[in-house]
C-alpha cells in the first residue's frame, strides 16, 4: 500500500461526548484507498464511537468526516450507506428466522430500482429485477464460501459462519469502504484463519477496509496500517511492525505477552 494513495475517508479533529464523558477527543486520521486500516485499543478507547460517527449513528460534538471530498456529518445512516460506506456490528445483526439467502437479499435493497407502484402492479420489470438480485446474492454467497448454506436458517449456522454471513450482507450493498467491527470475535482459530483469507479476497475487489478488532494475530496479519487509541486519543499510527514495537502502545494496550503472541 503506497503512502501516496488517494484518501478514501478523512476524520478531522473529531470529538464525541456523552454528557460529561469524552469518548473521542480531537481525533484526526485518514483512510487511504485500497488499504486495510485497523483501529485497536483498550475497551472504552473510542473505537466503536468512531465507527458510529462515521456511519451516522452518532453526531459528533465537533470535527468533520469527509468521504471522497464530501462531508458526511449529519447524514442519516441509510444515506451514508448509499454513498458506499457500509458496516458490520460487534454483535451479529442477522434476521435469525430467515434463510441465509434471504439475509443476503436484504443487503441488496440499495440496488433495487423499481418503484412501489410497479411492485404493486407486478410489472415484468419487477420480476426481472428480482431474478437479477437473487443471482447477485448467489454470487456473494459463493464469494464468501456460504453457498452450501443458502437455504439454511441463519440462526442455525455456527457462530463463525454467522459472522461471515454478516460480512456477506454488507458486501451485497456494494461498499466502497467496509467497516468491520470485531469480525472475528467468538471465532475459533480455524475460523479466524478462514476470515483472514476472506479479507484478502475482499481487498482485491478494490474495497477499502476499516477494521476494529481485539485479536492481535488477526490485526497484525491483515493490516497495512494500525492506529492505536487510548482514552479517546490516537497514541500511535504506523505499520503493524511499528505498532508492535511502540513502547507507549505496549504500555497502554498490547503488553509484552500480546506482542509475542502476535509475532
Amino acid at each position: 500500500m503506497s503512502a501516496s494513495a488517494a484518501t478514501a475517508l478523512s476524520v478531522a479533529r473529531l470529538s464525541i461526548r456523552f454528557g460529561g464523558l469524552v469518548a473521542i477527543d480531537d481525533m484526526t486520521f485518514a483512510v487511504r484507498e485500497g488499504e486495510v486500516l485497523s483501529l485497536i485499543g483498550p475497551n472504552g478507547a473510542g473505537k466503536t464511537s468512531a465507527f458510529n460517527a462515521i456511519t451516522g449513528y452518532l453526531r459528533p460534538a465537533a470535527g468533520d468526516i469527509v468521504h471522497r471530498g464530501i462531508s458526511i456529518v449529519g447524514l442519516r445512516p441509510h444515506a451514508i450507506a448509499a454513498r458506499g460506506i457500509v458496516r458490520t456490528f460487534q454483535k451479529t445483526s442477522l434476521f435469525g428466522g430467515e434463510t441465509v439467502l434471504a439475509n443476503v437479499l436484504t443487503g441488496l435493497h440499495l440496488r433495487a430500482r423499481q418503484r412501489p407502484i410497479a411492485i404493486m402492479l407486478g410489472l415484468p420489470a419487477v420480476a426481472r429485477e428480482e431474478r437479477a438480485l437473487e443471482a447477485t446474492a448467489w454470487d456473494v454467497l459463493r464469494f464468501m464460501g456460504l453457498e452450501a448454506r443458502a437455504h439454511e436458517i441463519a440462526s442455525a449456522l455456527p457462530y463463525g459462519e454467522q459472522r461471515l454471513l454478516e460480512v456477506a450482507i454488507a458486501l451485497a450493498a456494494q461498499p466502497k469502504l467496509l467497516l468491520l467491527d470485531e469480525p472475528v470475535s467468538g471465532m475459533n482459530p480455524a475460523e479466524k484463519a478462514r476470515f483472514m483469507g476472506t479479507l484478502d479476497k475482499i481487498r482485491r475487489q478494490d474495497i477499502t477496509v476499516l477494521l476494529v478488532e481485539h485479536d492481535m494475530r488477526t490485526v497484525m496479519g491483515v493490516s497495512d496500517r494500525v492506529i492505536c487509541l487510548n482514552h479517546g486519543r490516537i497514541i500511535a499510527d504506523g505499520t503493524p511492525a511499528e505498532i508492535q514495537a511502540n513502547p507507549e502502545v505496549i504500555r497502554a494496550y498490547l503488553g509484552e505477552r500480546s506482542v509475542r503472541a502476535a509475532g
